[in-house]
């Protein structure tokens, strides 16, 4: 019976990974530099002093036409010396422009509501949010906006992590593996998924949605914008696979602050649409099975554990490759470990607790 189940998981499992393969490959047709729109960049920053200036400085390097790019930071009352950091490195920098939260658009709270305040005085008709613990390629914002065709609203980038060692090696290649299944739903227009640090929408659409200040509250902003801009039926969502657009982050430093991510992920994805559930309990039934199989050791559990791995090692490999990182799966096995445990163990947590503290905030 045990196997039986196992096989099942696992063939559902690739089924759903081909689907990522195909989903990740669609191209998609881009302007040329003399076409790019005026586009506004907007980071929120929160205590962000080990970080921010890596960020500022990535910034201070993109390549975009000349009087077409602004850059908001927004310093979300930090207690620490960000604001501070962010006034001496823009000074004389006329694109660079600095706010501090004062107010509280409509229910907002935390980093949704700093966006907010950004969007408000943002003059670009596209947006691109990144994060303060973030390091942009010179090209990002270029590339990105070079995707917005007239019936585009929203345009996905790949992230991925600072990789030192085998820990950060493990979520760097984590990163990936769960932005391949976003890219891949969204190219199908199912969206499913993005990443925040790395986002584009037109301003224009964004207003239609409603903007931030009238859709529920959630620690995820990013994946509530995407589900309502979808609901809107009238644009496309898409989710290049581009160098030129990737984005390097900063890891978790140890398990603690990884285990609050990956709940703060969680929590903030529980709206998903029904098709979001069925990826996650195939992939919580594929490692719980592996997870299991020491009590029911055969042949069989064998075969589909070989399997389920170079299932996962195809779909890494080719986007990995396509986006220069290829060197990272050097830690493959490390990350095939911490899948499978925090895939079993993540929605027993969210069941004994929903409470979040993210940047020394409860929500």
């Amino acid at each position: 019976m045990f196997e039986i189940i196992f096989l099942i998981a696992v063939c559902g499992y690739f089924i759903q990974s081909v689907l990522f393969i195909i989903g990740i490959r669609k191209k998609f047709s881009q302007l040329s530099e003399n076409e790019l729109p005026e586009a506004s960049i907007i980071v929120a920053a929160r205590n962000e002093e080990e970080n921010i200036l890596r960020c500022l400085k990535s910034l201070d390097n993109l390549i975009y036409p000349e009087g077409k790019l602004e850059i908001i930071l927004v310093d979300d009352k930090s207690t620490d010396t960000t604001g501070k950091l962010i006034d001496e490195f823009i000074s004389g920098k006329s694109n660079f422009k600095k706010i501090v939260t004062k107010k509280e658009i409509g229910r907002l709270k935390g980093k949704t509501n700093a966006l907010a305040n950004g969007i408000e005085i943002a003059k670009g008709k596209i947006i691109l949010t990144t994060d303060a613990d973030c390091e942009v390629n010179p090209r990002w914002a270029s590339n990105i906006a070079s995707y917005f065709q007239k019936d585009v609203a929203i345009v996905n980038g790949f992230t991925t992590q600072s990789v030192y060692d085998g820990f950060s090696g493990m979520q760097a290649i984590d990163f990936i593996y769960l932005l391949t299944a976003a890219a891949g739903t969204i190219n199908f227009q199912k969206p499913v998924s993005c990443i925040g640090n790395n986002m584009s929408y037109r301003k224009s659409v964004y207003l239609e949605a409603g903007g931030y200040e009238n859709l529920p509250f959630s620690v995820t902003e990013d994946f509530n914008l995407l589900q309502a801009i979808y609901k809107l039926k009238k644009y496309k969502i898409i989710f290049p696979l581009d160098k030129n657009s990737l984005i390097t982050s900063t890891p978790c430093k140890n398990m603690r602050e990884l285990y609050s991510q990956k709940k703060r992920w969680s929590v903030g994805g529980l709206d998903i649409p029904i098709r979001g559930y069925s990826i996650i309990v195939l992939g919580f039934l594929t490692n719980l099975c592996l997870l299991l199989t020491p009590l029911f050791f055969s042949p069989v559990w064998l075969y589909l554990v070989v399997f389920k791995i170079t299932i996962d090692y195809l779909v890494l490999y080719p986007v990995h490759k396509a986006l220069g990182i290829q060197k990272n799966l050097k830690y493959f096995f490390n990350f095939q470990v911490y899948y499978i445990i925090y895939v079993v163990l993540i929605p027993f947590a969210i069941a004994a607790s929903r409470k979040i503290i993210w940047k020394e905030r409860e929500y």
